[in-house]
């Protein structure tokens, strides 16, 4: 099945994940559907949050972009084609708080909408994967930031949250309209 992603002004997008606790076949098939979707919007990050779930379950997948990160999955370094699409449940981040970056961000979830969203660059993620096994990621670059996205998704923190004030005078019409959007969509039967 096809999963629908919402967009901005859903109530679903800032609602905080509840915790998983039963990692089974469902869990799986959701996870993957996830993926699924991420690919077709061509995304890079989805958070369950963004499909109407408030659960701690984000997908994230990196093998596409051409960005220099670098990265420690459990201690080694595996080729990204060994754990992505990575799929994290109950994620933990603990960032690094300097040096920090300025980076343009988008979001499924907020069509066609970017802004400057100032982040640490170096990132630890504690979490399980979809069969309950636990796992430490420690990366920076693109995937730091992909990480703080979509565990912020899984918080109901949106990256306009994160923006500054100049920041989001700039995108605010593409906003409103975006509002508007989705508010007459939820109208429809």
């Amino acid at each position: 099945m096809a999963l629908k992603i919402v967009h901005y002004n859903d109530p679903a997008l800032r609602k905080k994940g509840v915790k998983i606790t039963a990692f089974n076949a469902a869990l799986r098939k959701l996870a993957d559907d996830m993926i699924d979707a991420m690919h077709a919007a061509e995304g890079i990050g989805l958070a369950a949050q963004q499909i109407g779930q408030p659960v701690q379950l984000c997908v994230i997948d990196l093998r596409p972009v051409e960005a220099k990160f670098a990265w420690e999955y459990d201690g080694t370094r595996p080729p990204l084609e060994l754990f992505m699409p990575l799929v994290l449940v109950n994620p933990e981040v603990i960032a690094v708080p300097e040096p920090t970056t300025t980076y343009e961000e988008g979001c499924l979830s907020f069509p066609q909408i970017h802004g400057d969203v100032v982040r640490p660059d170096e990132v630890t993620v504690k979490f399980k994967d979809a069969t309950g096994h636990a796992h430490a990621l420690r990366c920076n670059g693109l995937l730091a930031r992909c990480v703080q996205h979509e565990v912020d998704h899984l918080n109901g923190v949106l990256y306009i949250d994160r923006m500054s004030k100049e920041v989001l005078a700039l995108i605010d019409p593409e906003l409103k309209a975006l509002k508007k959007r989705t508010r007459e969509a939820a109208r429809k039967p």
